[in-house]
């Protein structure tokens, strides 16, 4: 006990420790690594979306060009080589995360537009393809849903 010049008396009070305990910390580790693993998987999945939306994008721009080709032409012989000796560009791009390709040479009435997904881009086992009839297909992808109608855009299978 201390006493001052105006005859108060002041205790001290004890010491404590500021800062959080290893229970307290080993706590807000255990909730960070919960959200980090329900946010990373889905945030993949949104970034995937955004490219399969990229790939099927080019796949309609293909087809718009191979009908313009062929009403010029009338024929789709010789399109499937990058303009402007052809009608679709088949060499990718650097941002590019889908190489088009014609899976079989053109005929005078048939093509068949095929999109696959760039490994090196995060894209590797998707596979989209487009026709004269304008039949979209999915052959493969990542989730491993397929459709012989449309083009899955979703893990759950919808189509896009």
């Amino acid at each position: 006990m201390a006493v001052f010049g105006s005859g108060t008396v002041s205790q001290a009070a004890p010491h404590r420790a500021c800062g959080f305990t290893l229970i307290e910390m080993m706590i807000v580790v255990g909730v960070i690594g919960i959200l980090a693993a329900i946010a990373i998987p889905n945030y993949s999945d949104y970034v995937r979306r955004g490219k399969i939306i990229d790939g099927t994008s080019k796949l309609a721009d293909a087809r718009v060009h191979l009908e313009q080709w062929f009403l010029d032409r009338r024929t789709y012989v010789g399109a499937c080589v990058d303009p402007p000796a052809g009608a679709v560009r088949v060499t990718p791009g650097s941002d590019d995360a889908f190489s088009l390709s014609c899976p079989v040479p053109p005929t005078p009435t048939q093509y068949t537009v095929q999109a696959d997904g760039i490994p090196a881009k995060g894209m590797g086992g998707f596979t989209y393809t487009i026709n004269e009839r304008n039949v979209k297909t999915t052959l493969a992808t990542y989730w491993t849903v397929t459709s012989p109608d449309c083009w899955v855009t979703r893990k759950d299978g919808t189509c896009g």
